[in-house]
């Protein structure tokens, strides 16, 4: 065994898009260990429940995450629905399907952008989230938002999307769909990209379920599991499986990424084809009292919300379980034997998010 040495690894970095610090124990180049430290960016959200009423809530909760702020919200809402026992208009599912998979496409290309960054291929980089533009512009125009929506409500959404601006959605989005490809070809064949990814940060099937991963990290060990196919919203009148890698290295974790990026744009597809005419909201009247726990697919993974409600007003107790919190895990169980070198593109395969993570 050779002299350890322990160094810090973040929260800046010049890789790391968020604040996440390791203490990296090595053995001359191998890492052999790490403790993280979480708290840099607490803002205690959670707590806020008694201090803004249930419908204020939700544009709090938006802000738990910028990337992922539709599918939080969604989250958020889908448990005051279910306490309230409230079922909301099929074409509001539809249209909270679309958004939140139009979110998955820029949280993917977005990621993409900052993996062909952290290889030092800035054009690349560059080019991944010159595409993104195009979705964001979307959101511009559907929600009046490029980063928070702010379109879920209790009881539907706040804003209809017209057909023939779902139709012109798919097209651009088929021009998306054409660009990535070329984008996504690097990723996929390119040497340097395989030699640095292949074989690198192995998290096994049974270390995968063992460690509680979600999302792309777990379906690129080989588990399919998608929390979208239990059918809430609009997936249960979708056709799709699970992205499912077997691998469990960085490049698989990648490719599970790549593939869902064209998987979420085919069922945008299908919801502008299947998506009915009507209303989108139903009226909510009175003050919430129960408790119900909300599970749904994040870009990143599984996210998992809880309510308590006493029949006032304000909340109970509000809590939100974040993918990243659930993959920090993982990420340690993958990098014992990496080489030092290879930890800020370990780190970028789990696509962490502080800001999620201690909300």
């Amino acid at each position: 065994m050779g002299e350890r040495t322990i160094i810090p690894f973040g929260p800046q970095h010049p890789v790391l898009p968020e604040p996440l610090h390791l203490d990296l124990i090595l053995e001359d180049e191998k890492v052999v260990g790490a403790v993280p430290s979480i708290g840099f960016v607490h803002r205690g959200l959670e707590k806020l429940v008694e201090k803004r009423d249930f419908h204020e809530m939700m544009y709090v909760i938006e802000r738990v995450c910028g990337i992922c702020s539709f599918i939080h919200g969604q989250g958020y809402v889908q448990t005051i629905e279910g306490i309230f026992g409230l079922e909301i208009p099929d074409r509001a599912k539809f249209l909270r399907t679309i958004w939140a998979e139009l979110s998955r496409v820029h949280s993917h290309l977005l990621w993409l952008g900052l993996m062909a960054d952290a290889y030092g291929f800035e054009s690349l980089f560059m080019h991944c989230w010159r595409v993104r533009e195009k979705v964001l512009d979307i959101f511009e125009e559907t929600t009046g938002g490029r980063v928070i929506f702010s379109v879920c409500k209790v009881g539907g959404v706040w804003k209809d999307i017209d057909n023939e601006t779902l139709k012109r959605i798919v097209e651009v989005l088929n021009v998306v769909e054409q660009e990535s490809k070329a984008l996504t070809d690097v990723f996929i064949k390119d040497f340097t990209v395989q030699k640095r990814t292949r074989g690198v940060g192995v998290l096994s099937y049974q270390d995968a379920i063992d460690v509680g991963a979600v999302g792309p990290t777990l379906r690129g060990s080989g588990v399919a599991m998608d929390l979208r196919k239990l059918g809430y919203a609009a997936y249960g009148e979708l056709n799709f499986e699970p992205i499912v890698e077997k691998d469990g290295d960085c490049y698989a974790r990648t490719i599970v990424r790549v593939r869902e990026l064209y998987q979420s744009i085919d069922l945008i597809r299908q919801c502008v084809s299947k998506i009915p005419d009507g209303e989108i909201e139903v009226k909510v009247k009175g003050n919430p009292k129960g408790e119900y726990v909300s599970r749904l697919e994040q870009p990143r993974g599984q996210v998992v919300y809880y309510g308590r409600a006493n029949g006032t007003k304000y909340l109970e107790r509000f809590r939100v379980r974040t993918p990243t919190f659930a993959n920090i895990p993982a990420l340690l169980k993958m990098l014992p034997g990496a080489d030092l070198a290879d930890v800020p593109l370990l780190a970028l395969t789990i696509d962490p998010c502080i800001s999620c993570t201690e909300r």
